[in-house]
């Protein structure tokens, strides 16, 4: 732990350990911290990361957005080559699809806390 250019982003969750091996399952990236009350996962040899906390009063975001229900702060992105796999295999790893998809080549997922993420390809033709 010599580098001092780490950054992430870090949300909230009911079991932090859970969705940490989620993500890791989902991009095969290395679960980093795995405590009961933090984790987190990053892609190897990689300065960035996704941790995740603990919240005992933890609401799941609504996507899309609605009037008077907890509003999505930030979401992730993620790059796939095929995205039909790709949803296969989020769906596999316990991901639902969000009810409202707005692109072609972008799925939104709901990861096993609610959180939204995207799956997407640069090729709109998918």
């Amino acid at each position: 732990m010599s580098r001092h250019d780490w950054w992430g982003v870090v949300l909230e969750a009911p079991d932090p350990r859970a969705l940490a091996h989620f993500y890791s399952d989902l991009r095969g990236w290395e679960i980093t911290k795995d405590e009961p009350d933090g984790a987190a996962v990053a892609p190897s040899e990689s300065v960035g990361y996704i941790a995740f906390q603990l919240s005992d009063g933890y609401v799941p975001p609504v996507w899309p957005a609605q009037d008077d229900a907890q509003r999505i702060t930030m979401h992730v992105d993620f790059e796939v080559v095929d995205l039909q796999a790709a949803v296969a295999h989020a769906l596999e790893l316990g991901a639902r699809e969000a009810g409202h998809q707005p692109q072609r080549n972008v799925m939104v997922m709901l990861d096993p806390a609610g959180h939204p993420f995207c799956l997407y390809t640069d090729d709109d033709s998918n």
